[in-house]
């Protein structure tokens, strides 16, 4: 069994992975794979795919067979995606970024990186490819971003060996949407890290209940004394430590896991709890929300990043690597734009289905639109075929990898000879 192995994996490494699969099959073992890559679901003899959509909306199977017989199957996103019915779209326009603006890193050499000149257009979607241990994240995520950090933001990182850079005048800030948790306690939950908390509690504080009661809005958080429960101390769930082995938490006796006391759940808003709104989806809350501006502004950055399925209060250890990094891009979506922003993304459609990864693109797309630069490190060719700008590292891994190959629009390389990206890129085009 295997869950989304092809994670992290260039296209020729893919191929070497399916080879290796398809081996395993041969000598008559079963092979089962969780995965969104679509090479693997075509060359599988059996495909089950569930939904239709995520969340509540999901947990049917849809339906099974091969992967010709998915595509028959109408109400299957899967199966539309491998039809052709739906597809993510190659731009009919590259952006060439603002008059001859370029952020530009000279002489990098940390690990592999053979004295590379890395050059980016200010204003664009750059992508970052090559092959597995190529040099992209020592490039970006060693090099740029600590750098951008220090200058920009005034952090405390080394980067990795470098001469110079130029450009960051056309920047105010550097952001790094990694996939680390938002969170690693039950009390960190989407609504909490999005801001969308604070105006949620002054709500239910703003209630003729409240107000009578003599509530503030700190009545309603968790993390302080008063309105929480003090069994748990707000967490829902209590800590159990076991020797030799992990924290085990289980549910609050006293709360049932709802976090608060008696006094402060019995104060409603349109009828419903402080609990009962924490409980809610993204796209219940969203309907339930729909008159107050503020909330209803961060509930719509997180249906636009395609997180509708999610509760308001989930705790945030339950959340995904791709989840987690999407609700720190809904945070970075809301905040009031000012264009001169650098946003780094390392395989930010990780874990996500086409339908997903399209959603993705649309945010993506909506900051460069904005003016501010969007560099993504990228395997996946749906992403890569709609940058306004590719650098391609290689041409192999390790030692022999570390140089830029190739860089420009994505028809420059694929139209290159020895871009390993180039060659599975062109049949996107």
């Amino acid at each position: 069994m295997l869950d989304e192995p092809s994670i992290g994996l260039h296209q020729r490494d893919n191929a070497r992975l399916l080879n290796t699969l398809t081996y395993l099959r041969d000598l008559g073992n079963t092979v089962i794979v969780v995965e969104h890559d679509e090479d693997a679901i075509r060359s599988a003899d059996h495909v089950v795919d569930i939904g239709p959509g995520a969340g509540e909306h999901g947990g049917q199977i849809i339906a099974q067979g091969t992967a010709e017989e998915i595509t028959a199957v109408e109400h299957s996103l899967t199966g539309q995606y491998l039809s052709g019915q739906r597809s993510i779209a190659v731009p009919t326009e590259r952006y060439a970024g603002r008059d001859g603006e370029f952020l530009q890193v000279t002489g990098a050499c940390g690990h592999n990186l053979k004295q590379v000149t890395l050059s980016i257009p200010v204003g664009t979607f750059c992508c970052v490819t090559g092959v597995s241990g190529s040099g992209k994240s020592t490039l970006i995520n060693d090099t740029l971003y600590p750098i951008c950090a220090a200058e920009l933001n005034g952090a405390n990182s080394s980067p990795a060996a470098y001469e110079s850079i130029e450009g960051l005048e056309h920047f105010d800030k550097v952001v790094d949407i990694d996939q680390s948790p938002i969170g690693r306690t039950p009390r960190s939950n989407p609504a909490t890290y999005t801001g969308l908390f604070t105006p949620i509690r002054e709500l239910f504080a703003g209630t003729q209940e409240s107000r009578t009661r003599g509530y503030t809005p700190g009545r309603f958080s968790f993390n302080v004394k008063g309105g929480r429960c003090e069994a748990c101390r707000g967490d829902g769930v209590i800590k159990v430590e076991m020797h030799f082995l992990p924290d085990v938490y289980v549910q609050c006796d006293v709360c049932k896991g709802k976090r608060y006391n008696r006094e402060t759940l019995e104060v409603k808003y349109k009828g419903k709890s402080i609990d009962e709104v924490l409980a809610m989806t993204v796209e219940e809350g969203l309907a339930f929300f729909d008159a107050v501006p503020v909330i209803k502004r961060k509930l719509q950055t997180l249906m636009d990043v395609g997180l509708s399925y999610i509760s308001l209060g989930q705790n945030a250890t339950t959340l995904s690597g791709g989840e987690a990094q999407r609700v720190k891009l809904s945070r970075e979506l809301s905040k009031r734009d000012t264009g001169n922003t650098l946003y780094i993304l390392d395989e930010p459609t990780t874990g996500l289905h086409f339908h997903d990864v399209n959603h993705l693109l649309a945010v993506l797309h909506r900051l460069r639109d904005h003016g501010n630069t969007v560099v993504v490190i990228e395997h996946n060719l749906d992403v890569i075929k709609t940058a306004d700008w590719i650098i391609d590292l290689g041409p192999e891994g390790g030692n022999r990898g570390g140089e830029i190959l190739v860089e420009g629009t994505p028809e420059t390389v694929a139209a290159h000879p020895d871009s390993y990206t180039g060659k599975f890129l062109a049949s996107y085009l």
